[in-house]
């Protein structure tokens, strides 16, 4: 069977800064994984962050670790190797796996908006509607969802004929629409209908949530008022970080050639480092009860030292 495989020229001056890149890249990849797990696994082992709030929490994490996974040690593979190269089978299911968990974070900080909204606006029938099997299905949904959306489009790019077998860019992304022979008037609509789905569809109902829960909390007392801002604000954070670093990615691929080289890296680093390295620090700092879990740990590993 033959292989194709397409060369990644997204890279600026390798051969000059290959090491530099390496060890700034590796440590950003260890820190990704150590801080995220860290705090998933404050939420696993400690009951009183078995709440659908946290689980959620846990399920944003475990994705930003997977995302990170599906980037990262290719990466750190190229900056060391003489040539940068990916299967097109392999680049495709970079494709998949990238845009799967970049959709899924939507979908997921949708379902932390509804959990804050039915707790601030609904608080005597949390009970009732953020069941545990409610909690899971969501998570699950989050999940399913964007993979089953974005399987579609993947297959049919398997068989396409390409013309090009260079990609301006450092792993696989939509960028490979230029590689094509001939575009797809029904594949575009397709992505633009996926895109409305798990984009900005989720998007639109966070804002929704958030409106109806600013509503509430301004006709309610301090205390009310304190408890959303501790619990609301991080999200809010996490979904304008997210919203921003997707809009990058858009522009990158749309105006790329009124980029430099350069621009285009940065912007592209920003992407695969900023998210996964915010999210941990915004829900370990921000969340209360993290907070106090994560300190402890810190204390404890401090003293036993």
């Amino acid at each position: 069977m033959n292989v194709t495989y397409i060369s990644l020229k997204g890279h600026v001056e390798l051969e000059k800064y290959r090491y530099f890149y390496f060890f700034m890249m590796l440590p950003v990849y260890i820190l990704i994984v150590c801080s995220n797990c860290t705090i998933i696994s404050l939420i696993v082992i400690h009951k009183n962050l078995h709440e659908p709030m946290y689980i959620y929490i846990a399920g944003l994490l475990i994705n930003s670790v997977l995302f990170s996974t599906n980037i990262y040690p290719k990466l750190l593979t190229d900056f060391l190797s003489n040539e940068q190269v990916i299967s097109y089978q392999a680049c495709l299911f970079q494709i998949l796996v990238f845009y799967s968990f970049s959709c899924s974070e939507f979908l997921l900080l949708a379902a932390m908006s509804y959990d804050r909204y039915v707790s601030i606006c609904k608080p005597l029938q949390y009970a009732i509607i953020m069941r545990k099997t409610i909690v899971f299905i969501l998570l699950g949904l989050a999940w399913i969802v964007p993979f089953s959306h974005l399987v579609v489009p993947v297959v049919i790019f398997a068989n396409l004929e390409l013309c090009s077998f260079t990609l301006n860019g450092i792993f696989c992304n939509n960028s490979i629409n230029y590689l094509f022979c001939a575009g797809s008037k029904a594949l575009l609509t397709f992505g633009t209908v996926t895109l409305f789905n798990i984009g900005i569809l989720p998007m639109l109902f966070v804002i929704f949530t958030y409106v109806k829960i600013l509503l509430v909390v301004y006709k309610s007392c301090r205390e009310v008022r304190r408890k959303a801002a501790q619990t609301c604000l991080p999200h809010l954070l996490v979904l304008i970080n997210y919203s921003c670093l997707m809009t990058f990615d858009l522009i990158i691929i749309r105006l790329e050639s009124d980029f430099s080289k350069t621009t285009r890296l940065i912007m592209t680093l920003q992407i695969i480092m900023y998210n996964p390295l915010c999210n941990p620090i915004i829900y370990g700092l921000k969340m209360t009860e993290i907070y106090k879990h994560l300190k402890k740990l810190l204390y404890k590993g401090r003293h036993d030292c």
